[in-house]
């Protein structure tokens, strides 16, 4: 089945941003002067938070190029062989590095390089002696995965990141680290999401619900605003599709409760309007959903008046396609009205 557009908010890459600092670290006479983003014009950035796994925001992008020279010249027989550790978390940087490239480039080559970069690294990595090194090398070496399947429609890629999201989680745990763990679940919940849509998989789905919620059992609004409406977005949106698969208007009704308490927490917290725009736009999108399978003439006007409220007032922080899907909702909204 053909399941509705919906706007996924990705998590802060914070490994990704620990790898350009390690980077800085070693090389900082070298690449100081380019890390720092050029903040004398303030543009807006509607675009933040949508782009994938490996975006990053604190940095400069300029960044990325000169950072995977320097690392991938460091790494070196006698490197390995004086300090297999640090030869292994010098590998986890280039990982992300060349995975934030892979990104940007849409590039399928840089990405495997990634992932044998952090393949590298496990191998020094030991379970029990280096648990947590080793639960973030897990964790990276997933992340890339995911972002690999997203962008190839990939069942095997986005399978073997469910099962190392799964490893990184023998290790990691809501008691004893509490944000890796929840951040990890948001993550295997995103995956799963991902490969239920290519599966038409119901149970898939199922999956990604209890990851969210369970990442969501760690998350407040005061400490983890941002983590909190990007996990209850994200959960609607798997809802939502969960919803079409079962033709449930239950799960709908979940689904748009979810994205009502993710805009409830940005404009509360207030986070980027484009994020308060994009969970609106998610929300609208099931009421449509809803009001086509139960035949509500009246939802289904009230949903053509949303989105054009959401054009009229807020299309300067929209992206183009999502501009392009509000339009579409009106025409859709207004044809099921007309039908009922």
């Amino acid at each position: 089945m053909k399941f509705s557009t919906t706007y996924i908010i990705y998590p802060d890459n914070k490994l990704l941003e620990l790898a350009i600092e390690n980077t800085l670290g070693k090389f900082a006479e070298e690449l100081a002067e380019i890390a720092t983003p050029d903040t004398r014009v303030a543009v807006a950035d509607n675009f933040l938070y949508t782009r994938g796994n490996f975006e990053q925001h604190r940095f400069s992008s300029r960044i990325l190029d000169r950072a995977h020279e320097a690392l991938e010249g460091s790494l070196t027989d006698e490197y390995h062989d004086s300090d297999p550790l640090a030869w292994a978390e010098t590998q986890n940087s280039l990982g992300n590095i060349l995975a934030a490239k892979a990104q940007q480039l849409r590039d399928v080559e840089l990405f495997e390089k990634a992932i044998e970069c952090f393949k590298y690294a496990l191998a020094e990595y030991d379970q029990e002696k280096s648990a947590l090194d080793w639960a973030a090398t897990q964790s990276n070496l997933a992340t890339a995965k995911q972002a690999l399947g997203r962008q190839l429609d990939s069942t095997k890629w986005l399978k073997e990141a469910t099962d190392d999201y799964t490893s990184a989680l023998l290790v990691y745990s809501r008691k004893e680290t509490p944000e890796q763990w929840a951040v990890t679940m948001h993550q295997l919940g995103d995956t799963f999401h991902t490969y239920g849509k290519l599966l038409k998989g119901n149970r898939t789905f199922q999956k990604a619900v209890v990851a969210y919620k369970n990442a969501l059992s760690e998350f407040d609004a005061d400490n983890n605003a941002f983590e909190l409406a990007a996990t209850h977005n994200n959960c609607g949106a798997v809802l939502h599709h969960l919803a079409e698969s079962e033709a449930n208007p239950d799960r709908l009704e979940e689904a748009i409760r979810s994205y009502e308490t993710a805009l409830t927490v940005c404009l509360e917290q207030q986070l980027p309007i484009h994020l308060a725009v994009l969970c609106r736009v998610n929300r609208s999108t099931a009421r449509g959903v809803l009001a086509e399978l139960t035949k509500d003439s009246a939802l289904a006007e009230e949903v053509a008046d949303d989105f054009e409220l959401i054009v009229e007032c807020f299309s300067n922080v929209l992206q183009p396609l999502c501009l392009k899907h509000c339009n579409e909702q009106i025409n859709k909204a207004k044809y099921t009205n007309n039908c009922v």
